[in-house]
């Protein structure tokens, strides 16, 4: 990749924003971008039909602002700014997230530097803007996450997340028809990547701060309906449990235990000894997980390291529960195919 003569005629990184009543953060968002050691780059944001000076915001600053005429979701707006982008990198930025100075150059020289990368994403960084609870929460959880899981992934995340020009093409990009809300459409796009025999990269040291406030109802309906339901449900039709990120082997025993407890919890109203067995499979989840809660107490202390232990108990316990759900609706339904086929 030429990318000096690049520069001369056209940007290198076409930094592309999805953005659906973005007014909050928006601003401080373009302005970490302009603020880059790197200039080789063009901002796209792609308003999602927003009801706010999303897009006045968006032209003030410059940048090239496209609008869709009506709601589409993140994964529809990516894919419509991809058109109008002239880079050969596609960088994919939240507009709730704030990149560092050197984020876009760091991704430029690794994928001048190794040909063979063809995606790269980072995370969440130990800092998120806002202190409430479940904010500090969810943001050091994602932050974790993706320090302890491998360089080699085998998904994306396009929080902060970049791709090759003519890899996105060859994929067909986010896939906007399945996904029409805020999901798992990264995630998705990154197991097909995978699966055509691209290399995606997780630089550990690729960090963004988060702006969002996450509240105790938001956090709940991301987590279920925008990740425990559509990636059961992807890995339910794919036939593939993959062991990365939040379903790394010891995500999964984690769950099987606090799920167990509450069988062993409910069985006790009936066999009372069963309800010693309770403290001892809850502590196992504790040591099983003492990195992450040693990194909890490390960034903010004891009352928050307790909290956040229940917090994640609660987590594997909803997490379990859909996959469970929609596993014996699976089983249900394949069930019925075969019943109907055998039966004509």
């Amino acid at each position: 990749m030429d990318h000096e003569s690049k520069m001369e005629n056209q940007p290198l990184v076409s930094v592309i924003i999805p953005a659906y009543n973005a007014s909050q953060y928006l601003e401080r968002c373009i302005a970490a971008i302009t603020g880059s050691t790197y200039s080789s780059y063009e901002i796209i944001v792609v308003d999602d039909a927003s009801v706010d000076e999303t897009a006045k915001i968006a032209r003030k600053l410059g940048t090239t602002v496209l609008e869709l005429p009506h709601q589409s979701g993140p994964a529809k707006a990516r894919n419509y700014g991809t058109k109008k982008a002239q880079g050969d990198i596609f960088l994919f930025v939240d507009s709730d997230v704030l990149i560092k100075k050197d984020t876009i150059a760091r991704i430029v020289h690794n994928f001048v530097q190794h040909s063979d990368i063809s995606a790269i994403f980072g995370s969440y960084d130990e800092n998120p803007s806002e202190k409430n609870f479940f904010s500090q929460y969810k943001n050091l959880l994602h932050h974790f996450v993706h320090q302890i899981s491998s360089s080699d992934a085998i998904t994306f995340w396009a929080g902060c997340g970049a791709v090759r020009k003519e890899v996105f093409n060859s994929v067909g990009g986010f896939d906007n028809n399945k996904y029409s809300k805020p999901c798992i459409e990264d995630i998705e796009m990154g197991y097909r990547l995978k699966k055509m025999g691209y290399r995606i990269l997780l630089d550990k040291d690729l960090q963004v701060t988060h702006l969002k406030k996450w509240t105790f109802t938001s956090l709940m309906r991301a987590d279920i309906f925008q990740r425990a339901i559509p990636w059961t449900k992807l890995i339910l039709e794919s036939q593939e449990m993959v062991s990365d990120l939040n379903l790394q082997i010891s995500q999964k025993i984690s769950t099987g235990l606090v799920g167990l407890s509450f069988v062993l919890f409910l069985l006790s109203f009936i066999f009372f000894d069963l309800i010693y067995l309770v403290p001892f499979l809850l502590s196992s989840v504790f040591v099983i997980n003492y990195k992450l809660f040693r990194f909890f107490y490390k960034c903010n202390g004891t009352k928050f390291t307790l909290l956040a232990f229940a917090m994640h108990l609660f987590y594997f316990f909803y997490s379990g529960v859909t996959f469970l759900i929609f596993w014996l609706r699976h089983k249900l339904r394949n069930m019925i195919k075969r019943f109907i086929i055998n039966n004509l």
